[in-house]
This record gives structure tokens, sequence and C-alpha cells, in this order.
């Protein structure tokens, strides 16, 4: 509220409950700014800040207690509960919002929403704008602007504090136990999805019972499919598999991505490109740091990979050349990572102004470089081709530079071997 201009209104909409098939309804979770704001977890809801009014500057309106519901559904807090658990300083019942938010609109200046996310919420807002505007001639003072939100908003979120730093490290740690989990329950002949139920075992078991994003366990030349989905194949002695997942713990999500030997050994063409990766991800880390900007660690990436590929004989020409005209995009097709927080693609600018973010003490990011060659790639020798490798962490910019998050989980050939030794 403090970087709202004054006399002003800010409206934030909760999510929905979302029909999966005829009565069943999908898993509720709140929108991501709704719940950073309020900590408020119930759908049907709306968020009003209001600098300076003398009543209470935190309004929601949610629903109302309803002991039949309740039985069926569950308990709500209702508006006593969201006054004493969530420090709202109003409360109404969200049946009465049209009565009750023009009022609320009326007279303020400026608007802060950020409309084209819902239709239907924004048939709302300029129902009640309208609705002041046909008074006017009765005194009624509807507002003169409307201001995107997400762009205030979003920069606050991009800056994680100590305490969404804490529930951070807890989802790391839960996603890694579980990669560590997979990494030892792989065997020839086992079945993708068996993988990915290791992982959900370990992520549930833990308290963080969603994953953050679809999980990916992509086997042989599937791992050259950035988002592989369908997890169905046996997995083959001899092939790699790619292993893309994370738990969402309290709100918060986890990327990881390890790549390892199905059958717990490295071969020599497996190893070779592998090295060339974990190079890679160990210069994006060096770069990641406060005064740095956000594209420093992709570059990082980018010449070692270009390098790597050429020392290979995957690529051919000068290190510079290949680099200017992007050859590397052939086999490094994404870029090296992105802001990590309450979205796995979480909000924030990558570019203010036209140039680069700065690096922050506080931002969380992934950092994730990848080589896949194409099982369809005639240009490179055959034992190169169906090889997807990618190495992911999540990392945190401090003070002095920055953090791994998720750093218990190995990463070099040797240590990946060695644990795979243990469960054999």
């Amino acid at each position: 509220m403090a970087l709202m201009e004054p006399n002003c209104i800010a409206i934030v909409p909760s999510a929905h409950c979302q029909i999966r098939s005829r009565d069943t309804e999908y898993p509720f979770r709140q929108d991501s700014d709704f719940y950073y704001l309020s900590g408020f977890v119930e759908p049907d809801s709306v968020l009003v800040l209001l600098p300076g009014r003398s009543h209470g500057e935190f309004v929601i309106f949610c629903r109302e207690r309803d002991p039949e519901m309740e039985l069926w559904h569950g308990s709500r807090e209702g508006q006593t509960g969201v006054c004493d658990r969530y420090g709202a300083d109003d409360a109404f019942p969200i049946g009465d919002i049209d009565d009750i938010l023009p009022g609320l609109i009326e007279g303020r200046e400026r608007v802060y929403y950020s409309m084209g996310r819902s239709v239907e919420f924004d048939q709302k807002i300029m129902y009640w704008v309208n609705l002041l505007r046909s008074k006017e001639a009765s005194g009624a003072i509807p507002p003169g602007e409307f201001t995107d939100l997400d762009h205030m908003l979003h920069d606050l979120r991009l800056i994680k504090s100590a305490a969404e730093l804490r529930t951070m490290r807890k989802a790391g740690e839960i996603t890694a136990r579980a990669h560590i989990r997979a990494i030892q329950k792989c065997r020839p002949g086992t079945y993708e999805y068996q993988l990915e139920a290791e992982l959900r075992h370990e992520f549930v078991s833990s308290g963080a019972r969603h994953t953050a994003y679809p999980s990916i366990i992509a086997s042989g030349s599937n791992a050259c499919v950035l988002h592989y989905l369908a997890n169905e194949m046996k997995m083959r002695d001899g092939d790699m598999v790619l292993i893309d997942a994370g738990c969402e713990f309290e709100y918060y999500a986890a990327d990881v991505t390890r790549t390892f030997p199905v059958n717990g050994r490295f071969s020599s063409a497996q190893r070779a490109v592998y090295e060339v990766v974990l190079a890679a991800h160990q210069a994006a880390l060096a770069e990641i740091k406060p005064g740095n900007h956000w594209n420093q660690p992709h570059d990082a990436t980018v010449n070692v990979i270009t390098r790597g590929l050429v020392a290979l004989g995957l690529l051919k020409g000068s290190v510079k050349s290949l680099i200017k005209r992007r050859a590397y995009k052939e086999f490094y097709l994404h870029r090296a990572g992105h802001w990590l927080g309450l979205d796995v693609h979480d909000v924030g600018d990558y570019r203010v102004s036209g140039e680069w973010r700065v690096l922050e003490p506080g931002m969380v990011m992934t950092v994730e470089p990848g080589i896949y060659i194409s099982p369809g790639n005639n240009k490179v020798d055959k034992a190169w081709r169906g090889l997807g490798i990618r190495i992911e962490d999540d990392v945190v910019v401090t003070k002095e530079g920055c953090e791994v998050l998720t750093a218990a989980v190995p990463n070099t050939v040797e240590a990946i071997e060695a644990l795979m030794d243990i469960s054999r």
C-alpha cells in the first residue's frame, strides 16, 4: 500500500474452483497474487486495499459460514475468521459485493487491478465503474484512472523475504530427497511412471501434497522432448533418464533436473556430453551475484556449451562465429533459467527499461543448461543421437554471491555412480 498513489483502491480476486468432470472438481489452488498478499486459501473471495481508509485499509469479501455445506466440504473462515486469523480490518459476505464494493470505489482517483486474467471479473469491475458513472449527475464520483497492478506487485514478489526463503529451502530439501530416492530406485526394465511414483511418495510423505508442475521422467530419446509428459516407457539398459520434477511446499515451488544412466554407469559418450553440461552449470553459478545482470549466467552457459560441442565434433568452426550465429541452438534450445517462487515460472520482468535486470539479494532463479541431440539428427555420428542431458538447480542470490537450495542432489558423474552403487 505504501507504493500506491494517494486516494486509490487495489482489487485482487481469488481463484475459483474448476470442474474436472461432471460434479468433480480439480484440487483448489489459490491465485498466487491473492495468496502473497493475504495467505487466505478459500475460493470465491476478493481482497481490497484502501490506503488511508479510516474504517480499515485491508478488506476481504469471502464466503459466509454455512454449517450444512461445511459438513460436505470442510470448514470456512467466514467474516470473523478472516479478521481474526488473517489480519483483515474489515470483512463482508461475497454475496454482498455488488452492494458494497461500488461504494468503496467511489471517490477514489485510481483503481489498481490486473485486467485480462478473468473475463467474468473484468466485467464486474466495469459494471461497478459504469454504475458510478451513471450516477455522476447525482454526485457520484467514478475513478479517473486504471493502473495494472502486476508490475508493482510482481516486483515485490521477485525479492523473497527471509520467511519465503525458509519455505523455499524446505521445498528444495524435499525435492532433493525425492530425486535421490528416484535415482536409487532406477533399474533397467523399470517404467518411467514407476520413478514418478517414487518422487510423489517422497513429496507427499514429507508434507508437500502437490507437484509444482507435471513431472518429466524421460528415458532414452524421450529426453530430447523438452516437455515430455507421457512417462510410460520401459527404461532400457544403456540409456540415460532425465527427471525434471519439483514439489510445491506451502505454495512455493522447487524445480530440479537430474540426468543419469539407467544401469548406474555412464558410457564414454554419455559422460563426455554430461561433463560439458555440468561445466556450463558451474559457469552459470559463478555469474550469479549482486551487480551482475540476468543474462550473464545464460551467456556463460552458451560459451561453455558451444566450446564443448566443438570439442566433441558436434559443431565445426570458431566458437566466436558459432555463438554469433547461434549455431548452438540446434543442441541447446532454451535459456539457462527462469525466476522461481510461488509459481514455477515466477513473476518479475527480465528486462527493465530495455536493459537486462540487475541481480539483487533475495531473487530466486533456476540454472538449467542442457544439450539435446535429436535421434533424427543425421549430421552427427550415430553414437550421439537420442542423447538429452539437463542439470537444473534452484539458486538464491545472496549478498556475497549465491546459495544453491537443491545442492543435496548429487550432480557429478562420480557422485551419481556412487549413489546408484549403494542401492545395488
